[in-house]
């Protein structure tokens, strides 16, 4: 079986030949193993042709020669030649050696084209130590699999194998990606009682995965406990801080490392910095970040080419975004991912779709991006299409692209298929439970959006801003006027969350639904949003369908006063007029938006066609006026 396996790999390959017979073996073997430690797997082969391996005294020698050689071919990313080995290795009966099994195993697991392929070496070996355990927990990590890293790191110690330290830096990451906090806290307490606390590969995973679970007074004390934070360290902690919104923290402790420490930040601090730039929309601070970028020779580095175009697109800057990606000559999954996501944030969800067709590279993590493109859209049909690409390349399981499945299904309506999706889900996140929330309550299910906001807190998830916008929506949609003032006033007592524009929008919709239009113009005099004209037009809908003539008019005069070069507050006006048969005032308004220069925009919809995703309708720019007017 194993020959065989290897032979699908090496019938395409130039062969060496290992047999030919020399005057001295031994001073060519060290010169073979300097070559390996050079790097320089060419010459190393070349005088492996002239080296008959059998005429090597030990078998030490023979086992070391093959591993140093598996090694290079590794470092040097020559895989063909590596399986060419390895058929040797075979041949030879060395593959019996755990040195040897162990390279063989690096190899496999660091560039080979399928970890189906690794784990058949894996299954093969002869003798597993800690390291080739921990070859293939990190290995099921890479591969997007961490719950078969788990089950590997489970069966490890049924077999009485102990951990060592690069073990345990990885089953902290599976703990992070899964969010397991139970296992995460058992680990660090075997950290700590084993004496690995002072490794700090280990503590800037421990950091790291603190910096997951929203537990950053945790990760921030690890920190600061350190004597002496290397580069690594800040890195983790300037991640956290930024995986928690903490932007402008984040961006402090960058510039800290290097003004007070004199540590040089590598690609991977820039790419979390410029992702801070980014959400926080500060592009002259991107732009300088980008310039020390530059400075540093990290303009090749794929993960900061990656963040920079995400950085510059989340700052408006598509076509900026774009012109990185075109000169990037290096391009993987997450490139193309933040591309996508840089279009999807500008709702430009056509080129998403026109750019996942055209990609040429497909990472499961893509997947997440354009089920968002295709919610925006409200394209269930394309959806569908994506979720069952998704599974056919062995999706499973991933908490970012079934929270994108849950919000799809619920926006296009099909909600107890979200629901079922969302209760099979094994682990979910934060945008899981919103996501819930909200779809319940945009299909008029205020009830249960509820009791899925009862049950996230139950399960110990902190709500943010988006959860009460979908509490509150769901109050308005199903007429719960004391429950959603409960909850207006609980964002803020108990949560320490500002209400914004969205949450005013919800309240004020509840109230003037429930006939309570005083109230929820007191509530608008009261918010720092007073004046934007958006609050007001809720008001104006509740006040239309009260039969509040009086007041609908005086709220729509006020909206033009507050925007005059809108056309909607025209529009709104106009009709309140035509409601109650003020025909010619409601001419007066057209010609007013006449002599003011102010234009109606003309409408678009989406319709989703066989054979096409999608295609514009222009919505025709019809006159105010009504036909039965003279």
């Amino acid at each position: 079986m194993k020959l065989f396996f290897v032979k699908r790999h090496c019938c395409s390959l130039a062969s060496f030949n290992p047999n030919n017979s020399v005057k001295h073996p031994s001073d060519k073997y060290f010169q073979i193993l300097h070559f390996c430690r050079s790097a320089q797997l060419v010459p190393a082969i070349h005088l492996l042709n002239t080296l008959h391996v059998p005429t090597l005294t030990s078998s030490s020698n023979k086992r070391f020669l093959y591993a140093s050689l598996l090694q290079t071919c590794t470092n040097v990313q020559a895989f063909p030649l590596g399986v060419q080995f390895h058929a040797h290795v075979i041949k030879s009966g060395l593959d019996t050696d755990r040195f040897v099994g162990n390279s063989l195993l690096a190899l496999y697991f660091k560039l080979g084209p399928d970890f189906r392929e690794t784990r058949r070496v894996f299954d093969g070996l002869f003798v597993k130590d800690v390291i080739s355990w921990t070859s293939m927990v990190s290995g099921y990590i890479k591969a997007g699999k961490p719950e078969c890293s788990l089950e590997m790191f489970s069966e490890m110690l049924g077999l009485g194998v102990e951990p060592n330290a690069f073990t345990l830096s990885a089953i902290i990451k599976v703990c992070s990606v899964l969010g397991k906090l139970r296992l995460g806290w058992c680990l660090h307490g075997v950290i700590t009682k084993r004496g690995f606390d002072s490794n700090s590969v280990i503590l800037c995973g421990l950091i790291d995965f603190y910096g997951r679970i929203w537990q950053l007074k945790e990760a921030c004390q690890l920190f600061d406990e350190l004597p002496e934070p290397d580069a690594i360290c800040w890195t983790s902690i300037i991640s956290s801080l930024t995986r928690n919104d903490l932007y402008k923290e984040a961006l402090h402790f960058f510039y800290l490392m290097q003004r007070n420490h004199g540590l040089i930040p590598d690609g991977f601090t820039f790419g979390t910095v410029l992702t801070a730039c980014g959400n926080l929309g500060r592009l002259r601070q991107g732009k300088q970040v980008h310039a020390k970028v530059i400075t540093c020779g990290l303009c090749g580095n794929v993960v900061v080419e990656s963040s920079l175009l995400d950085m510059y697109g989340k700052c408006g800057l598509i076509d900026e975004s774009q012109r990185i990606f075109d000169r990037m000559s290096k391009r993987n999954s997450v490139s193309w991912s933040a591309l996508l996501g840089v279009y999807c944030q500008n709702k430009d969800y056509e080129s998403v779709i026109r750019i996942f067709r055209e990609m040429d590279v497909s990472d499961l993590y893509c997947f997440g991006t354009i089920l968002r493109a295709c919610a925006g859209l409200a394209a269930v049909r394309l959806g569908k299409e994506v979720h069952c690409q998704y599974v056919r390349r062995g999706g499973w399981r991933d908490v970012i692209v079934e929270s994108a499945l849950v919000d799809l299904y619920a926006k296009c309506g099909c909600i107890d298929f979200a629901h079922r999706i969302f209760v099979q889900m094994s682990n979910r996140n934060l945008i899981t439970w919103n996501s819930m929330i909200y779809g319940f309550a945009q299909n008029g299910r205020g009830g249960e959006s509820l009791s899925i906001f009862y049950e996230m807190i139950k399960e110990g998830i902190k709500p943010d801003y988006i959860s009460f916008i979908g509490v509150l929506f769901a109050c308005s949609h199903s007429g719960l006027v004391h429950q959603g003032r409960k909850y207006f006033n609980l964002m803020t007592r108990e949560y320490g969350i500002k209400p914004g524009i969205e949450h005013y929008n919800c309240m004020v919709n509840l109230l003037g639904r429930a006939g309570l239009l005083e109230e929820a113009e007191n509530l608008i005099e009261s918010a720092e949003f007073r004046d934007d004209s958006s609050l007001w037009a809720v008001l104006l809908g509740a006040c239309t369908t009260s039969t509040s003539s009086s007041n609908a008019e005086r709220i729509a005069k006020k909206m033009i006063e507050l925007e005059p070069n809108h056309h909607m507050n025209y529009v709104l006006l106009a009709n309140v007029y035509r409601a109650i048969g003020r025909w010619n005032d409601a001419l007066k308004v057209r010609q007013l938006m006449e002599d003011r220069g102010v234009k109606k925009i003309r409408g678009t919809s989406w319709v989703e066609t066989t054979g096409n995703m999608s295609s514009y309708i222009d919505v025709v720019d019809t006159d105010i006026s009504c036909r039965k007017c003279p």
